[in-house]
């Protein structure tokens, strides 16, 4: 029935912060960005190594987050790496926390956590 994941949605709290994080911290490249004046709404299309993947939304006064990451709904995003290492390091050099490196104890692939700037649990996991 389904082709594959067309794309992600994240509702952010300050989208020149947000935008500024996914676009120049993160490295994904702007396909469009659109201010729709009728919901005082930005949204922006991002892509991943040039496969568009998500959607970043601005609306006024978002409600929280209930908790992180053990709320039900969406748990994380994790964004595919070729070595966790060398991305958390380059995370950590422009400023991103990361978690410890773990390994997955069922694939044995190694994974590591960090935030965006509203606390919305990132993950970044080795091929």
């Amino acid at each position: 029935m389904f082709n594959k994941i067309h794309h992600v949605a994240v509702i952010c709290s300050d989208y020149e912060v947000s935008k500024n994080f996914y676009v120049n911290i993160l490295g994904l490249q702007v396909v469009q960005e659109v201010y729709r004046a009728e919901r005082k709404s930005y949204k922006l299309d991002l892509t991943v190594n040039g496969i568009y993947q998500i959607e970043l939304f601005s609306f006024e006064n978002p409600p929280a987050r209930p908790s992180r990451p053990e709320s039900a709904g969406l748990r994380h995003l994790a964004f595919e790496v070729g070595n966790v290492t060398v991305a958390a390091s380059l995370l950590n050099s422009r400023g991103v926390v990361t978690e410890p490196v773990r390994t997955d104890e069922y694939t044995g692939k190694r994974f590591t956590f960090f935030a965006d700037p509203d606390g919305l649990p990132l993950e970044i996991y080795e091929a």
